[in-house]
């Protein structure tokens, strides 16, 4: 064998072992979608993809998907921690039939959804929900829009926070409207699964217009469901704000709250371990104010509640020290 050939073989093996040595795919901490994008490219800032769908693939868990410029960007799952976040540009999801982000994550796993445009369609798109959360250890919307998700079982939700494993889900300075259809479905559902114990923290949300407003469930076999609403607003619905329960507690407490226009409660206890707990709010314009059916209405005694056809009686008065 010549000296050239031995060479040749010998830069062939290295070739070979470091075709072994390297990733199929490299996967980026942060990757990058543009409305003029490619899902082909590598979603560099420079070669950015076209798709939520077509990003995720290539960005390593705990990464961010960071938008470029307007567009539509597509129904996505996430099965990892991840980060999705457009500020300053209309980053918008629109689907049919369909959620927008389904989450089913890792017991560790935390997602942050910023600055996108959830839409469920027209009429009769009968989309299931802006954002349904299956598992995962937190999920963070910030400065989003949700609405007209009016379709499924159940009736289309903005956020269907349904984990089978405890969770928080952090909710702030968004819009969620026009959700649900019928007399079911609505803007937000905490309703854990299977034993699991699930957390609540809204902060500067507007539910207008929704079926239902906000409620906290346990009737689906969760464990203990719990959610603080502040500085927020509730309006236009069926029933407002709500905790449902059987056997095990649900609590929804609202601070700094309106809850206004409902046609039939504006705040609502129902079942076995319900309760709902109010302080410094306005409860008004509503068919009742408030009732509890076998559970529990604890008002704070520096409430509004005035105006409503039926203001109705708290199960229990709290003066504050």
């Amino acid at each position: 064998m010549t000296k050239y050939a031995r060479m040749a073989g010998v830069l062939a093996a290295g070739a070979l072992a470091l075709m072994w040595a390297l990733p199929a795919q490299a996967q980026a901490t942060r990757t990058w979608v543009s409305g003029t994008g490619d899902d082909v490219n590598p979603c560099s800032r420079t070669a950015p993809c076209k798709t939520f769908p077509g990003a995720i693939s290539k960005t390593a868990a705990g990464g961010s998907i960071n938008v470029l410029d307007p567009g539509g960007f597509g129904a996505v799952t996430i099965v990892k921690a991840m980060t999705i976040s457009s500020e300053g540009f209309e980053a918008g999801i629109l689907v049919a039939g369909t959620n927008g982000v389904t989450v089913n994550a890792g017991a560790n796993d935390t997602i942050v959804l910023r600055g996108i445009d959830f839409d469920g369609g027209p009429t009769g798109s009968n989309s299931l929900a802006g954002v349904r959360f299956l598992a995962g250890k937190a999920l963070m919307v910030q400065k989003c829009t949700i609405k007209n998700f009016t379709g499924g079982s159940p009736n289309g939700f903005g956020i269907n926070f349904t984990p089978s494993s405890n969770a928080t889900i952090y909710v702030s300075d968004t819009v969620i409207s026009n959700n649900g259809a019928g007399s079911a479905g609505g803007g937000i559902a905490v309703a854990p699964t299977g034993g699991a114990t699930a957390q609540g923290v809204f902060y500067n949300v507007q539910l207008l217009n929704n079926t239902n407003g906000v409620k906290v469930d346990t009737t689906n076999g969760g464990g203990v469901s719990t959610a603080v609403m502040t500085n927020s607003v509730v309006a236009g619905g069926i029933v407002g704000v709500a905790a449902v329960a059987s056997g095990t507690q649900a609590i929804m407490q609202i601070e700094h709250t309106v809850v206004q226009n409902n046609s039939q409660f504006g705040v609502f206890a129902f079942g076995s371990g319900a309760q709902t707990v109010f302080g410094t709010s306005i409860i008004t314009k509503n068919a009742t104010g408030i009732s509890a059916s076998g559970g529990a209405t604890i008002s704070w005694q520096d409430n509004e509640i005035a105006g409503n056809t039926t203001n109705g009686t708290p199960t229990v008065m709290v003066t504050k020290s």
